[in-house]
């Protein structure tokens, strides 16, 4: 089912002040709930915070009285249901059990997208995001063992693999050669947009949870990990978000940021099987087709154009949540090795010159050690190896990968080395089911 939403009226944005009873819902129940509620939650939380800064960001760049009075209006709104979507996390829900959730959300949405992605060099740059927020999900997923005693399949419930990946130190690169080309506003798929868009949301929230929850722990080597990560998060949201035409008007990004909203509730709304959970996204899909209406006139009034020209005339999905396995394996079996060149474009390990940029970064920021390495060195010497959860299959395959995913330069001292990693798959898989 799809429907053009410019053709909806939606909930009339007076009538969307709601109590504070309203507001702060009850939290779901975080070992009943689904884990693709769980990771519907996380992403509309991080599509709110970004609607309600954009928002922000407009007025501080708008003269236009009348343009104001509705971005004072309806960020207010946004921020209701952010406090609304992000407050259905539970209290007893660790800051280690929330993070595993936000990388699904990376892995899955991520992989879900590349496979309906109409851009050939868009979709290899979600190929490549993927592969390094599959790793941080791995290297997360130890110390939620460690430190809280949890297996991670209590929170992804066996529907994303636990597994190494492109090695979390591999990831820093200079952060000029993470810029990539952006799309032709004119030209694009609103697929393309609307992927983006969320994708910059998604991960930009991710950064900002890293960076606020992170220091929680008194664990030193689980703080470092988590400043080593969201540094990784703040290139994710300066990647992705170079993908986004930077001669869009204001208008067409407050038209583009309220036809997001509508396309995410609506899937969300379609595939949530929470009745209480799906009534939420279904109250706040009425909301944001009736914010969607107002800047769609606001776009033909200052534009002079046709909102169909940059929305077309039907919602797109985002962010059907399914476990999508087999398409993470393919593309780690084949680009785990893939690295970013100078010229916004691809390469591979092998071809990388002495003087790759991110070298330099790499032998800095790691010369210390690499805390996501010292993580897989840590439950090594307390249970013999890492944790790892996937098919047989590929559980064989981890030194081979490894082999072809780690650079041989710029190494950090405490990096787990192919000869201590032949030696851990020689030891008896950890026991993580009944902790």
């Amino acid at each position: 089912m799809t429907f053009n939403p410019l053709l909806e009226k939606g909930t009339p944005i007076e009538k969307q002040i709601r109590s504070w009873h309203e507001i702060a819902k009850k939290p779901f129940n975080k070992t009943e709930v689904d884990c693709y509620t769980r990771t519907r939650q996380i992403l509309m939380n991080g599509i709110e915070v970004e609607a309600w800064n954009f928002k922000h960001n407009f007025a501080r760049n708008c003269n236009d009285t009348e343009v104001n009075k509705f971005l004072a209006q309806t960020r207010r709104i946004e921020d209701m249901q952010q406090t609304t979507v992000n407050w259905l996390t539970p209290a007893d829900q660790s800051v280690l059990e929330t993070t595993l959730g936000y990388e699904q959300v990376a892995v899955d949405l991520t992989a879900w997208m590349a496979q309906n992605e109409p851009d050939d060099y868009v979709k290899e740059t979600f190929d490549f995001g993927l592969l390094e927020d599959f790793d941080h999900l791995y290297r997360y997923s130890q110390w939620a063992y460690l430190e809280h005693g949890i297996s991670p399949n209590d929170i992804v419930q066996g529907q994303t693999d636990i597994m190494l990946s492109r090695p979390t130190q591999n990831h820093h690169n200079d952060n000029r050669i993470r810029l990539r080309k952006p799309y032709d506003k004119a030209t694009a798929d609103p697929q393309t947009k609307v992927n983006i868009y969320t994708l910059v949301a998604g991960e930009q929230q991710t950064h900002n949870y890293y960076a606020e929850h992170g220091m929680e722990y008194g664990n030193q080597c689980i703080r470092e990990t988590y400043a080593e990560i969201k540094d990784v998060e703040e290139e994710h949201v300066t990647m992705y978000e170079s993908l986004i035409d930077p001669t869009e008007s204001w208008y067409e990004k407050l038209l583009l940021h309220e036809f997001v909203e509508v396309c995410t509730y609506y899937n969300c709304m379609e595939d949530e099987e929470n009745d209480r959970i799906k009534k939420i996204w279904e109250m706040f899909l009425d909301y944001e087709i009736g914010h969607l209406q107002i800047a769609a006139n606001l776009f033909k009034k200052y534009e002079k154009r046709d909102p169909e020209e940059v929305i077309g005339t039907k919602v797109v999905l985002p962010c059907r949540f399914m476990s999508q396995k087999e398409y993470v394996t393919n593309i780690l079996e084949n680009e785990i090795q893939k690295r970013l060149d100078t010229k916004m474009g691809y390469t591979e390990i092998d071809n990388l010159p002495d003087d790759w940029p991110s070298y330099e970064i790499q032998e800095k920021v790691g010369e210390e050690g690499s805390p996501t390495e010292m993580t897989i060195q840590i439950i090594t010497a307390a249970k013999g190896r890492d944790l790892v959860i996937a098919d047989k299959k590929l559980k064989k395959k981890q030194l081979e990968l490894l082999e072809k995913g780690l650079e041989d330069i710029a190494q950090a001292p405490d990096t787990i080395t192919i000869e201590e990693m032949n030696e851990m798959m020689d030891e008896e898989e950890i026991e993580h089911e009944c902790v």
